[in-house]
Order: C-alpha cells, then structure tokens, then sequence
C-alpha cells in the first residue's frame, strides 16, 4: 500500500493518491490530471475511483477530466447530487482498492454531503482519515459556505458538524494519520496549521474544536465566531464542481495563443478584457501597460485572483515572465478562470518596443517613505488583514484589507497623496495596480512592507498576540 500526499502550497491543498495490488484512488484531484496519471502508469497500476470530499469552493476539481481519461469513478457520499454520473455512496459504505478498504464516513457540517474516507490496511486495521474540509490540523471547516444550498444557518451546520466530529472521527483510534483537505493560507477554515499531517490523537489534545469536554453550544459558538466573508468566486467554483466545466487541455489552447503587442491591444479593446500581468512586483511597478491588474505569480496568486477579480467569467489577457503563460493558465483554471484569450508575446519589453503607452507607479523604500512623513503629514493606508493591523500598525494609518478593496474603493483618500502599504509589497503593489486602473494616481506604494517600516523608524502600536484578540 502506498498513499502519497500531494500538496499544491498556492492553493494550501492536499490531494491524496492510495495504490494497492494495481489499483488507485485519488482523492480531491486538481484540474490538471496528467501528473495522477502519470504516476499511476509508472506504479503499473489502473486508476479506479475519484473520491471528492465535497464540491469544493476554492478550487476546481480534476474529477470530470480524470474520470474522462481514465474510466475511473467519481465518488461522493450521502446527499451529494451532482449534475453528471457518478457514484452516490450511503454512509459506511466500503470501497475496495487491491487489498486495502476505503469506509464512507458521512461527516456533514461544511456541507452537506462532505465525507471523510477512512482508510484501512490488508489486515482490516483503520490506517488513516481523508477528512477533505471537515477537520482540519487545529481547525475545522468553515460552517457558513452551504447555507444557501442547505436551506440551513451557519449554527445549524456547525451543530452537524460538532455532531459528525464527535460520532464518526473522534471515536477513532488515536494512531489514525490525519490527511486535510487544506493547511494554513486556505480560506476554507479559520486558523489551519502550517503542518499537513497529523496523528489524530495529537489533534484531540491540541484542536480547540476536539475538546472533549466541548458543549455543542460552545463549539457553534467558537466556530463562528471572527468569520470572515468567503470570497466572492466560491459560489461559481462550486457550481463548476457540480455541474461541470471545460477541460483543462481546451483552456490551454484557447489561453496559450501568443498576440503581439497590436493584436494584444486591439483583443483588450475590442472584448473588455482585464489584462493581468503577473511577473514579480518590483518588475511591474517600472512598467506595465495602463489599468492592468498586477497579481504576482510567485505569491499566493490564485486565491488573490479569485478574490479581487471575483467573476470566473471575465476574460482576462496576460503579461507573464517568459516561459511561463502555461503555468499561469492552469493556475487560473485551478479556480475556474477559464476565460484566458492569450498572452503578450515578447512581454512587455515588446510593448514598450512598439512605441506603446507604460504607466508606473512611485515605489519608495520604507526609509525614504519615513523621511518625508517627517515634513508631510499624508496618509498611511495599510491594505494588511484586520487581524495583523490590529496586531500592530503603524500609528494614525486606515486599514483597508485588499480583499475588500473592490467594496471599500471610496474609502481610499481621494484629495491628497497617500502611502499604501501591505506586510511585506506584494498585497500593496496589486492593491495600487487596482487603484490606478480606477483613476487613483495620487499613490506611493512603500517598498518592503510593514516589515521594512519597523525597520525604518516609523511610530508604530504596542504590539498584540492576535491569540488575545476577541
């Protein structure tokens, strides 16, 4: 038996491939399937069911494409209805793969039909739990995504879930390995650890939301409580999952066409296309082409996509590094950015070589920032979480998170300059890209982030453990 996590860091996802005698399970697939294939002809072995979680909102599963290519089935648990064939497994249901056994757990609370897959070895002993998004390591999922669809608040799922938690995954042995659907970064939960793998004793001595002595009115409570909104493009990824999508192999070839900088310009024009440029910030803020959006591909790139461009259905034209518009194509489908019309051959050196217009914006370092604060008394707007600006900020500045900027526009200062910056420059050079495209051109992006202004000499508040925080 081998079971291998598979784990994408933009997207904080696990995607779990178990091979026994020749056969294969994968569960919660990512959109580009051909590594699971791959692997699966090099073990000698045949691909036999997709095992989802749930229908995910963060990401688009591979499971449709997987099951196109492999004649594999696509296996969901109790309550799931999705729009295509697939299997429906009843709760304790078991699935066989060579000479391993896969137990259904329905585990509702997330969602509705979310399932953990119980893993046990040749022997009948209970190895390991794929619990998808309902326990995650020191957390669980979030109980407020399904509430529409479940016709249920977000205190009756967490009941469900406080429920499923304590009759399906408690009860198992402490030695069971514990395999999420996400770690830390992923907006699916509340305060994930950065660790991907657990024993399932250790997490009932340090998950809040194992306590044994836990009322299910305290769980509900501690649940959700500090929320924050999903990000608007969870709706349609789950839709996607659901009902079905593009595959991957067509978005690459629709994405990966090469324009020159006139046909670049005349397809943005002509079909209203955001142009997306993705290289690295300090590249893009000595040139880009105007009312472009910067979302760097070396960050957490899709969730930022997903969360400041939000419609899975705006077509978007790229400015990428050279060698890497097929990375950047497949990392938007991953959430359902299918709507890709090509890429700026030559990048934006071609352009700027074509005569063509290229707009800036003033980055300065954190010292310079410091020194003419000292003689102008302009304002600081920190685009950080609320949760690290009330940790520690610097003193007087307006918190404006980057993923409510599209809401909060009119909070920005529209009258005078001002000073926008994030944790360490990648949050606040999109947030600046976003603001120029809507006429904010008096702006100074401080290089280096709340990092280099300590640093700098900035007055800034007493430090708070965000764990004190209510």
């Amino acid at each position: 038996m081998n079971v291998d996590q598979i784990y994408t860091g933009c997207l904080a996802q696990g995607a779990y491939y178990i091979e026994s005698k020749g056969e294969v399970a994968i569960i919660d697939p990512l959109r580009e399937v051909q590594p699971y294939i791959d692997r699966a002809e090099k073990d000698g072995a045949k691909i036999k069911y997709i095992l989802e979680t749930h229908f995910h909102a963060d990401f688009v599963s591979g499971h449709l494409t997987l099951a196109e290519k492999t004649g594999a089935s696509i296996v969901y648990g109790p309550t799931a209805k999705p729009s295509f064939g697939a299997h429906v497994a009843s709760d304790d249901e078991v699935l066989k793969v060579g000479d391993v056994s896969i137990v259904v757990l329905h585990t509702p609370g997330h969602t509705m039909e979310s399932t953990t897959y119980l893993l046990r070895d040749e022997e009948g002993k209970d190895v390991a739990i794929f619990t998808g998004d309902t326990l995650f390591l020191g957390d669980v999922g979030r109980p407020d995504l399904a509430q529409k669809a479940a016709n249920l608040t977000q205190e009756e799922l967490a009941g469900l879930l406080f429920d499923s938690l304590r009759n399906k995954i408690m009860p198992l042995a402490d030695e069971v390995t514990v395999y999420p659907g996400h770690g830390a970064g992923s907006a699916c939960g509340k305060n994930m650890s950065k660790e991907t793998v657990d024993s399932l004793g250790n997490q009932k001595k340090t998950n809040y939301a194992l306590r044994a002595d836990m009322t299910k009115e305290e769980f509900i409570k501690e649940v959700t409580d500090g929320l924050l909104p999903p990000p608007v493009y969870f709706p349609a990824n789950v839709k996607m999952n659901k009902e079905g999508y593009d595959s991957i192999d067509s978005v690459l070839d629709r994405g990966l066409r090469a324009l020159n900088p006139t046909e670049f310009e005349v397809a943005a024009n002509e079909t209203g296309a955001i142009v997306l440029d993705v290289r690295h910030q300090n590249d893009f803020v000595e040139g880009f082409i105007p009312s472009s959006i910067f979302i760097g591909i070396d960050d957490n790139f899709a969730p930022w996509v997903g969360s400041v461009i939000g419609d899975v259905n705006q077509s978007i034209l790229l400015v990428t590094p050279e060698g890497r518009e097929e990375e950047t194509v497949t990392r938007l489908a991953r959430v359902g950015f299918d709507k890709v019309l090509g890429f700026l051959k030559g990048g934006i050196k071609a352009w700027a070589d074509a005569g063509k217009e290229i707009d800036k914006i003033e980055s300065i370092p954190a010292t310079e920032a410091h020194h003419r604060l000292e003689n102008e008394k302009l304002p600081v707007v920190d685009v950080r979480k609320f949760s690290e600006y009330q940790a520690e900020h610097v003193d007087n500045a307006l918190n404006i998170p980057l993923d409510f900027i599209n809401d909060k526009m009119a909070e920005f200062p529209k009258d005078e300059n001002f000073y926008v910056h994030c944790a360490g420059g990648y949050r606040s050079v999109i947030a600046a890209s976003i603001l120029k495209a809507r006429g904010y051109h008096n702006l100074i992006d401080i290089k280096g982030g709340f990092h280099a202004i300590k640093n700098a000499g900035f007055i800034v508040t007493d430090y708070v453990c965000p764990s004190t925080l209510k």
